[in-house]
């Protein structure tokens, strides 16, 4: 059975491991190598997961987005769309991050499990449940980009391209790639506001104003960062700056009131 321990732990041993290997493979400078290995660790793992996710959050007539069970769930997308991703850019090495936390995202939703049906009644509230978890997985993986941009753009102020760097894309490369996430991320952010507007009722109640309220001003943050882009060229440590404050909005957004209603006030 997939929820029997053994088989529960096999995804954050499995995602665990394909971090551990990535690390190697940077800690040597080795670009490129045993990337097709790596990459086929994650896909298992996120089949494991995704037969936990299926049992955890897939409810009759709506889903189970406690806590930790919605933070499961986004760390999963999170995996899935760098592992599609990389499969054509090289952006693998935020695995580094991304897979370690979905190891730690899968421990935590066995652990503390915890309920808290959301019914899904129409298809315009499926695309702003589908919208809005696809622009967070984005940002996620545009955040910890802009983190290994910020290492790399250090490394080569001080003249020090180690083997760390070595293994990273060049730096041009590695802004184009943020700014590519950036601007998909803020399409599905943006559909994901506007059906939250038109069909989602009380979006200003009580429980969801800080949602509402932290995910325009992330929308705002990333907005003027792509204008900035565009019509100053904004990058290095402007853009850096702007995207992880963007993404902390879009943090507090989605987790926020999950972490206070479900962990706090229960």
């Amino acid at each position: 059975m997939m929820n029997t321990p053994a088989i529960s732990l096999l995804a954050p041993v499995l995602y665990i491991l394909g971090g551990l290997l990535l690390l190697r493979r940077l800690g040597k400078g080795q670009i490129g190598s045993s990337k097709t290995g790596i990459l086929a660790l994650a896909v298992v793992a996120l089949i494991l997961h995704a037969g936990m996710l299926y049992q955890g959050v897939l409810r009759p007539g709506g889903l189970n987005l406690g806590f930790f069970n919605a933070l499961s769930l986004a760390s999963w997308l999170i995996v899935l769309l760098l592992v599609l991703t990389s499969l054509r850019k090289p952006i693998e090495n935020l695995g580094i991050v991304l897979f370690p936390f979905a190891a730690i995202s899968v421990i935590l939703d066995l652990v503390y499990p915890a309920d808290h049906l959301i019914v899904i009644d129409s298809w315009q509230k499926q695309t702003h449940i589908l919208t809005s978890l696809l622009a967070y997985s984005l940002f996620a993986m545009a955040a910890v980009q802009a983190i290994l941009l910020a290492i790399q753009n250090r490394h080569l102020h001080n003249r020090r391209p180690g083997g760390f760097i070595r293994a990273l894309p060049p730096l041009k490369t590695m802004e184009t790639l943020l700014f590519q996430l950036i601007g998909v991320g803020f399409v599905l952010l943006s559909i994901s506001l506007l059906t939250g507007f038109f069909f989602v009722e009380n979006l200003f109640a009580q429980h969801l104003a800080h949602k509402t309220i932290l995910s325009l001003v992330s929308w705002v943050l990333f907005g003027i960062l792509l204008w900035g882009r565009i019509r100053f060229g904004w990058r290095g440590r402007t853009a850096i700056r702007w995207t992880l404050g963007g993404f902390v909005m879009l943090l507090l957004a989605y987790f926020g009131s999950r972490f206070v209603l479900d962990l706090i006030l229960r």
